[in-house]
């Protein structure tokens, strides 16, 4: 339909970028923690919560990031208005809301503003989400209904 734009373009290469680089620091995080504990004067009593904490939330963004994917390649195809994208666009809503419900269960434990923050960006991300899968939903209906109009 439309022709790919470096915008399109950077965008598929940045998210690429994160998706790799975000495994092999998900990969390295159970090991580095000692280390980055150590520099930072907290006990390692708390590792075990840190590296549940940190892994799974770090699973859900590298899902969010490979719906991200899935979604580029439908547009950079031309096609980005099908079935397909508002499953991704639902699949990252919840993927948002476990990492926030993730950085809430922590507040509990140690309050920081940062992890507040964190709680309510995911939260907004989850709804964005949501907002955006119901439109996508809308505009896949309408094409369809345009396709059989021909």
């Amino acid at each position: 339909m439309q022709k790919n734009n470096f915008v399109h373009v950077l965008t598929k290469i940045l998210i690429d970028i994160m998706f790799f680089s975000g495994i092999a620091v998900l990969i390295a995080t159970p090991f580095a923690l000692p280390t980055i504990f150590e520099f930072i004067g907290i006990s390692l009593q708390r590792r075990l919560e840190y590296t549940i904490m940190l892994v799974g939330s770090g699973l859900c963004a590298l899902y969010i990031l490979w719906q991200l994917k899935l979604m580029f390649k439908t547009l950079i195809t031309g096609n980005p208005f099908i079935t397909k994208n508002v499953s991704c666009l639902r699949k990252c809503a919840v993927a948002s809301g476990i990492i926030a419900l993730i950085f809430l269960v922590r507040l509990f434990f140690a309050f920081t503003f940062a992890g507040a923050i964190v709680v309510i960006m995911f939260t907004m991300l989850s709804l964005f989400c949501l907002t955006l899968k119901d439109l996508f939903k809308q505009a896949v209906a309408y094409k369809e209904e345009t396709d059989w109009t021909v």
